[in-house]
C-alpha cells in the first residue's frame, strides 16, 4: 500500500482543518449568495475565504514543479484536490478553480515574460479570474477540429470572429481575460494544425458576454457558464500562445491536468455525498425501522463504497504514470478515469437524492449541485463516448 510523503500529510491535515473551520460552515451562505446575487457578481464569501486560505499557505496547491506552487506532483496533489472537492465552495477559495488553473498552467508554459506579467501574476494572486472560450454552439463541439471560429492576421494584429458557449467565468466581474481558440489556417489539410490559441483581453471591443447559461437550473453554481460572441475583436500578434497552429497542442497539454482534477474532485464530492447518506439513513426511520437497515439501502452504501474506492485507485494509478512516464503515455488511463469518475460520482449522488426522498431534489443540502455538476463532467472535456472510443482503439492496437 502506498503512503503519502509527510509534506503531502501535513497539507491534507490542514486543508481538512481549514474545511472544517471555514468551507462546511459557510456552504449554505454561499449558495445563497449564488442564487440571490446571480451570475453576474462577485460572492462576497469566496473572497472573504480567499484571504483566510493565503494566511494559512494553502494557495495554488495545483501548479506541479512549479516556483508559484507548493511544488507538488501530480500524485501528491490527488488527495488534497480531492479534499477541496467535497464542496462546491473550496476550489476557488484555495485559487485552485476550472478554468483558472489549467488557463495559469499554459500562460506559464507557453506565455512569454509579458503575458506572464500582465496575466499570470494577478492570476496567481487571485486578483482576477480567466475564461477558456473553444466550445461552440453551431458545431459538434466533442470533435475540436469541427471549431469555425476564425483568428486572421492583419498587419502586426489578429482580427477575430467567433461565437463561443460554455465558457466559464465569462460573466464574473473579476475575469479579464480570455485564451481563445480559433482557425489560423481553415485550409491546412492537418485538421489537428489549423487552430491557434490568443490571448483576448475582456474589455477588447467586440467582445460581447450575451448571457449566462445554466447548468441543470443552477447559475453561478457549480460553473459560471456563459456565452460570448467575438466581432471583429482586434489584439496584437504577440497576444498569440505558442504559434501558429499549435492550438490543438495547447489544448492536449491543458485537458490532461484539467482532466485529472476534475476526476480528483468528483471522488472527494462522492466521498461526501456517502457520508451524508449513511448519516441521514442511520437518522430516519421508515415502516418501523431505521432506513438504513432496508436491504436496498444498505446495498446501494456497500455499491457506493466499492465504486468510489475502484476510482480513487485508477485516478491515482493515471496521476502517478503522468508524474513517471508523462500525460502522453498516461492518455489511456486519463481517458479512463474521465470516464469512470463523473459515471460514479452520478450513481452515488442517484442513490444519495433517494435516500433524502424529495428533500434531495432541493439544494438544502448540496445534493442537487453536486449531482448537476457530476452530470455536466460527463461531457466537459471530452464527453464519455469520445474517451471510450479512444480507450477502445488504444485497446484493439494491442492486438494488430
Amino acid at each position: 500500500m502506498f503512503e503519502y510523503s509527510p509534506k503531502v500529510q501535513d497539507l491534507q491535515r490542514r486543508l481538512t482543518a481549514f474545511m472544517d473551520e471555514h468551507i462546511y460552515p459557510n456552504e449554505s451562505l454561499f449558495y445563497q449568495q449564488a442564487e440571490e446575487l446571480g451570475p453576474w457578481k462577485v460572492y462576497p464569501i469566496i473572497e472573504q475565504l480567499k484571504i483566510k486560505a493565503r494566511e494559512a499557505d494553502l494557495w495554488n496547491l495545483f501548479l506541479p514543479s512549479s516556483e508559484h506552487g507548493a511544488g507538488l506532483t501530480n500524485f501528491e496533489y490527488a488527495p488534497l484536490c480531492e479534499i477541496m472537492g467535497r464542496s462546491h465552495l473550496a476550489p476557488e477559495v484555495f485559487n485552485c478553480s476550472a478554468p483558472d488553473t489549467g488557463n495559469m498552467e499554459v500562460l506559464e508554459r507557453y506565455g512569454t515574460q509579458e503575458h506572464q506579467e500582465r496575466w499570470l501574476k494577478p492570476l496567481l494572486s487571485g486578483e482576477i479570474r480567466s475564461a477558456f472560450a473553444m466550445t461552440e454552439p453551431d458545431v459538434a463541439s466533442s470533435d475540436a477540429t469541427n471549431i469555425e471560429s476564425l483568428i486572421v492576421r492583419d498587419g502586426d494584429d489578429y482580427i477575430i470572429n467567433g461565437h463561443k458557449w460554455y465558457t466559464t467565468n465569462g460573466t464574473d466581474p473579476r475575469c479579464k481575460i480570455i485564451i481563445f481558440m480559433g482557425k489560423t489556417a481553415p485550409d491546412n489539410p492537418d485538421r489537428h494544425h489549423q487552430q491557434s490559441m490568443v490571448l483576448v483581453p475582456m474589455d477588447t471591443p467586440g467582445v460581447k458576454v450575451v448571457r449566462p447559461i445554466s447548468v441543470l437550473g443552477f447559475y453561478g453554481v457549480p460553473d459560471r457558464a456563459s456565452e460570448v460572441t467575438f466581432t471583429n475583436v482586434r489584439v496584437p500578434v504577440a497576444n498569440l500562445l505558442l504559434g501558429e497552429g499549435r492550438g490543438f497542442e495547447i489544448a492536449q497539454g491543458r485537458l490532461g491536468p484539467g482532466r485529472i482534477h476534475h476526476c480528483m474532485r468528483l471522488v472527494g464530492l462522492a466521498e461526501r455525498m456517502l457520508e451524508m447518506m449513511c448519516k441521514r439513513t442511520l437518522s430516519r426511520v421508515a415502516f418501523g425501522k431505521k432506513i438504513s437497515q432496508q436491504g436496498v439501502t444498505i446495498e446501494r452504501i456497500a455499491e457506493a463504497r466499492i465504486m468510489i474506492e475502484q476510482t480513487r485507485l485508477l485516478t491515482l494509478k493515471a496521476a502517478y504514470m503522468m508524474d513517471t512516464v508523462g500525460n502522453k503515455v498516461a492518455k489511456a488511463e486519463i481517458a479512463m478515469i474521465k470516464v469512470a469518475a463523473p459515471k460514479m460520482a452520478c450513481q452515488v449522488i442517484d442513490w444519495v437524492m433517494q435516500a433524502f426522498g424529495g428533500g434531495g431534489t432541493n439544494n438544502d443540502v448540496g445534493i442537487a449541485a453536486a449531482y448537476a455538476s457530476a452530470r455536466l463532467l460527463r461531457l466537459a472535456d471530452g464527453p464519455d463516448e469520445v474517451h471510450r472510443h479512444q480507450i477502445g482503439k488504444i485497446e484493439l492496437a494491442k492486438y494488430q
